[in-house]
């Protein structure tokens, strides 16, 4: 999965689950060196899909590189007899909206299951209200349908913070962390769990919580994005959706991404698909506009400046320039 396509929300009360690929075609148990692990379980292939699809994130591909190595490391000490705790592959994405964290937990649900660290491979992206009730009895059978629908594969809790309110003494938070507690330390050799947010909020849910900080091995920063890689970015959702930018264009969506990134509430890659969503809509109405032209495929595939330029950033700016 590619930066552009970073989720840009979900239903309320609705629980993502992505499909991973097959099983490795051949059973480790017998490899002994990295370059058969490797050659057997195929997760290159994952790692070489990260580097590909996702623009930037070096230090997190870095990381994630470095987690796979150990993997195998430890599937070559099984195998010659060398019997030690299984290493603990709970973890922690942090950063701010847009920045790839699904897409790389679905791309490390594919390595964990080549290297047989889970069953299943697939991925369950949930948030507070999948796992939280809103009465008495009502928690405890939420959560543990989550985590049976999660076994085998990788758990993804976005904007984990939110599972402790201890301002609100009524909360039922506190139960599904401690149902998520046991599970994450009885049934680790069968479910990862990965939790994701704010760093700031994610720090204070670690000092609140020591027992979820013990068990979680692997923190990941994801930095923004820089606005050649958001540049990047858009032309890979441009080549999905089948449109160009027009010779002007490109220059026209720069000036935009230099005034939004500093702007309140930017989501990095999210941010860039709305604003390409929205020059869409305008490209749309041009069109229509001018009914009796017969349209040529570069017409229907192009987005001009002018679909960009009336974008109310630009306008925002000027008014700033002018106070």
């Amino acid at each position: 999965m590619s930066n552009s396509s970073i989720p840009s929300g979900r239903a309320e009360n609705s629980v993502t689950t992505a499909a991973q690929s097959a099983d490795p075609p051949v059973a480790l148990g017998q490899a002994r060196s990295v370059g058969e692990v490797l050659a057997q379980s195929q997760v290159e292939d994952v790692i070489a899909e990260l580097d590909r699809d996702l623009v930037g994130l070096a230090p997190v591909k870095a990381r994630i590189r470095d987690i796979a190595a150990l993997l195998v490391i430890d599937k070559l000490r099984i195998n010659l007899g060398l019997v030690s705790e299984a290493p603990s592959l709970h973890m922690n994405f942090v950063g701010n909206p847009g920045t790839g964290k699904t897409s790389v937990a679905m791309r490390m649900a594919q390595i964990l299951h080549r290297l047989g660290y889970v069953r299943k491979g697939h991925l369950v992206a949930v948030t507070r209200d999948d796992l939280v009730g809103q009465y008495i009895g009502h928690t405890a059978p939420k959560t543990k349908e989550v985590l049976k629908k999660a076994m085998g594969g990788v758990l993804f809790i976005d904007e984990a913070y939110y599972l402790y309110r201890p301002e609100n003494e009524r909360d039922y938070g506190q139960e599904a962390i401690e149902i998520l507690l046991q599970v994450m330390e009885n049934q680790r050799d069968d479910l990862v769990v990965i939790l994701a947010g704010y760093k700031d909020r994610m720090d204070t849910f670690f000092e609140s919580n020591p027992g979820m900080s013990s068990r979680v091995a692997h923190h990941l920063d994801f930095p923004d994005y820089s606005v050649d890689e958001l540049l990047q970015i858009s032309q890979k959702m441009l080549t999905q959706q089948n449109y160009v930018f027009a010779p002007d264009a490109d220059t026209m969506f720069q000036r935009y991404l230099d005034l939004r990134v500093q702007q309140p509430h930017f989501a990095n890659a999210r941010s860039v698909r709305n604003a390409l969503d929205r020059a869409r809509l305008r490209q749309a109405s041009r069109l229509f506009a001018d009914r009796d032209r017969q349209l040529s495929v570069d017409d229907l595939r192009t987005l001009t400046a002018s679909d960009f330029a009336a974008s109310r950033v630009f306008q925002q700016a000027d008014v700033r320039s002018d106070e």
